[in-house]
Formats: C-alpha cells, sequence, structure tokens
C-alpha cells in the first residue's frame, strides 16, 4: 500500500486534476490524499472573517466569486453532460451550506466546518473525474476515522481502527480517495489539523496501514539546497535523514508541513517528495538512513518576534528561567530559539496570539524588550554542530548581515541564526554562494 498526497497546486486547475488521475490510474493499491484546490482555503478564510465581523455583504460577494470559480472548473473538467450535471449539483449544494452561515450566528466551530469545503469539494471532483474515466475508486470521508484528541494531537489508535475498517467495507478496491487537513476532535465536532496538514493526513494514514511509503506531490523538485523564491540556482537534494528534514521543515521550508515527520520516522516509513508538473524528476528521499556530514541547506522562518528579559535577579539565581517558561506554558506559545547570560534571557516565538499578556507576566521578572520583524536563517546537515569549521564558514558568509542571536548546540542537526528579515534575501544569496556555489 503507498499513501499519496497531492497539494493544493496539484490539484489546482481542471488540467492538472487530470494529470493526478493518471498519477494514480495504476495496479497497485493506494490510498489518495487531497488538499483543496489552490486559493480555496484563503477564500474560505476571508469568508470566515467577514461572517466574525457579521459583514454579510463582503461575506456574500466572496462566496459569489469562489462558487463561479468552481462552476468553471466543473465546465472544464468533465466531458459529459452527466458529470457537468453532478458536478454542479455538487457545487451547488455546497454553496448552499456555505451560505447558510449568513442565516445564524457564526461560532468557532462553524468556521471549521467552514474551512472542511474546499477538501470536501476537491475529493468529490477527483472522485466523480474518475468516475467519469471508468476508473474504479472509492471515496472514503476522513471524518469517518481521522480524530485529534482533548490536546489536539491525533489519535492514532482511533484513526487505525476506523481506517481500516472503512477499507474493509471495499474487499477487492485498490483505489481509495480521501481528503486531507478535516478530522473530528474528541466530542465529535468537525475540525482540522491546522494549515498544511493534509501532509500530516498522509503521514498519519501511512502510519496506520503500515505503508511501503508516503509520497507527497507537490510542485517543486523535492527539497531544495536553499529557497528558490529567494535564490537563483537552487539544486533538489536527493536524499535527507528524518532528522534533517524534520529541521528543514520547521524552519520555515513550506515544501513539507513539520508535523508530517515524526510519525514516519517513528513508524521507519519513507517519504518521498515528487513535482506533479515534473513527475519523472527524482524528487528528494527522506529516510532513517544518513548520507553525509556537511551543511545540506538552507531555510529561513519569517514572523519571528524576539523577546529579551533583562534582570539582576538572574544572577546567580536557580529558579528563574522555570519561572519564565512556566508563562509561556501557560499561553500556550512554542519557544523556537534561546539563548542566556548571566542577567539576561532572549527567546523567539512565531504566535503572537497572547504576546501582550506574555510581555505583562514578563515584566514582574524584569525589563522587557520586544523586536518583530525578525527571520530565522537555519542551516540544517548532518552532524554539522560538531565539525570545528561549520560556525566559523557561516559566520565568515554573514559578516555584513546584523544577527541579532545565534542558537549552537542545541541540535546536532541545525545552527540558526536570527536576523532582522529586512537583511533575509542577501544572508540566504551570500550563504548559497559561500557554502554551495563557491
Amino acid at each position: 500500500m503507498r499513501v499519496m498526497k497531492f497539494g493544493g497546486t496539484s490539484v489546482g486547475t481542471p488540467d492538472r486534476i487530470k494529470t493526478v488521475a493518471k498519477l494514480v490510474n495504476t495496479d497497485e493499491p493506494m490510498i489518495v490524499v487531497l488538499s483543496a484546490m489552490s486559493g480555496t482555503t484563503n477564500s474560505l478564510v476571508e469568508i470566515s472573517d467577514y461572517l466574525g465581523k457579521k459583514n454579510l455583504d463582503g461575506a456574500c460577494e466572496k462566496i459569489n466569486i469562489l462558487e463561479k470559480q468552481y462552476k468553471k472548473v466543473v465546465g472544464s473538467l468533465f466531458d459529459s453532460k452527466e458529470f457537468k450535471d453532478k458536478g454542479s449539483e455538487m457545487i451547488q449544494d455546497h454553496f448552499n451550506y456555505i451560505r447558510s452561515f449568513t442565516q445564524d450566528l457564526f461560532t468557532s466551530n462553524e468556521v471549521k466546518c467552514l474551512l472542511a469545503q474546499g477538501e470536501l469539494i476537491s475529493s468529490a471532483l477527483f472522485q466523480f473525474y474518475l468516475e467519469e474515466k471508468n476508473i474504479q475508486s472509492v471515496l472514503i470521508p476522513a471524518l469517518n476515522f481521522m480524530r485529534i484528541d482533548r490536546e489536539q494531537e491525533p489519535d492514532q489508535f482511533y484513526i487505525r481502527e476506523n481506517l481500516n475498517r472503512e477499507l474493509e467495507k471495499y474487499p477487492g478496491n485498490k483505489l481509495f480517495i480521501t481528503q486531507g487537513f478535516i478530522c473530528r476532535n474528541v466530542f465529535g465536532e468537525v475540525d482540522n489539523l491546522k494549515r498544511g496538514g493534509s501532509d500530516f493526513t498522509a503521514s498519519l494514514i501511512g502510519v496506520a496501514l503500515k505503508a511501503e511509503e508516503v509520497i507527497i506531490w507537490t510542485d517543486i523538485d523535492g527539497f531544495h539546497d536553499n529557497d528558490p523564491r529567494f535564490v537563483e540556482n537552487t539544486h533538489p537534494i536527493a536524499e535527507l535523514s528524518f532528522d534533517e528534514a524534520a529541521e528543514l521543515a520547521y524552519f520555515g521550508a513550506k515544501i513539507l508541513h513539520p508535523s508530517t515527520i515524526l510519525p514516519a520516522k517513528v513508524a521507519g516509513i519513507p517519504v518521498i517528495i515528487k513535482n506533479t508538473m515534473n513527475p519523472s524528476a527524482h524528487g528528494s528521499a527522506i529516510t532513517n538512513k544518513s548520507n553525509g556530514k556537511g551543511i545540506k541547506a538552507i531555510a529561513a522562518k519569517d514572523g519571528i518576534t524576539a523577546i529579551r528579559v533583562k534582570s539582576g535577579r538572574m544572577l546567580l539565581a536557580y529558579g528563574f528561567m522555570r519561572k519564565v517558561f512556566e508563562i509561556f506554558e501557560l499561553y500556550k506559545t512554542p519557544i523556537d530559539m534561546i539563548t542566556t547570560s548571566e542577567i539576561s534571557v532572549s527567546l523567539t516565538i512565531d504566535d503572537l496570539t497572547h504576546l501582550s499578556q506574555i510581555v505583562s507576566d514578563l515584566e514582574n521578572y524584569g525589563t522587557v524588550e520586544v523586536d518583530h520583524n525578525q527571520t530565522i536563517i537555519c542551516a540544517v546537515g548532518e552532524e554539522i554542530a560538531s565539525e570545528s569549521t561549520t560556525a566559523a564558514d557561516l559566520f565568515k558568509a554573514l559578516e555584513k548581515v546584523p544577527v541579532r542571536m545565534i542558537s549552537y548546540g542545541g541540535s546536532q542537526n541545525n545552527i540558526s541564526i536570527l536576523i532582522p528579515s529586512a537583511f533575509k534575501k542577501q544572508a540566504l544569496n551570500t550563504l548559497s554562494s559561500h557554502l554551495f556555489n563557491s
């Protein structure tokens, strides 16, 4: 059994949906996980924002625009009148449901129901297209087996038991279609695995079924050694370890959702990154194997805020750091980087939801400084922190870039440097030139 996940760009147009159908039309057992068509989730978020602000006219306008886009998709995707009618009826049903949110009080749970429509529509369209082309397949609803627990973590026992129960309903069938991202919570309500969660869905399904491999189809030829949006002449990386890929995904490589790696790593299931628009390209294989030492890639994570707490009470004191960390735990705000001195501690966060409360609580222990618009530049490679020349190479390349923080030695596979976001492109290009193209 293989699990194949196709992202929003891979199913973003009728032509690309047809390409995906060709890729999955094989004789091998397979589960296909689909994201919403590209742009749909952003549109649904905008609609949700309008509804939350009680701007019904704005919401209705956005709904009408999105519905017209899907009607065009139906007209281009299907050949026969039968399936054009089926597709149109399905789109009408979903948009009638979306419009129903303009009639009543819009609650937080209804936001999740609204956001789920993108995956539900894309998977239904794809299933109809397979039926029109006489490709035998079954659409199994992710809401029947994908669930998170009270801690918002996947309930892997529930997923395994209920997914296998769904598959057992269709003996002899080899091709199954389902939705990424969406799930139910412990109360049975519609919920989700957060943005980018379709990768996570694919990984969880792969683990539940002990799949041969999980293939993530996207719009680039695997992990690159730098960000191709900002750096020219980057190169795909053929092989990565799980640890290296996890560092890259967490610190800004948009190609893979960070949560995807851990379940696959624990189960020892390879994750392959492939390009839907260039299926013959090798892509990147992520496995338990290490493929040589040295820096393999650079990633950048934007939207970082640095917080410095300065207090004479830190000097020769114990328990101070615990009090600081307890504040972040209280507001469920993860910390990315941390450095300390005798009288201060600096750390970074990317979730600003509770920033004002965090700063207020920290001020009980000392002077607090906050710097916005920061970027973490992350160098990744097997055991690079133990190589004597690695840090020198990095700092030589960044000698004209102001550095705010450095995290070195916390991981053998990662050296992280915090810089002002205005210097991001310069930093990425100088690192690429110095490390990879010299």
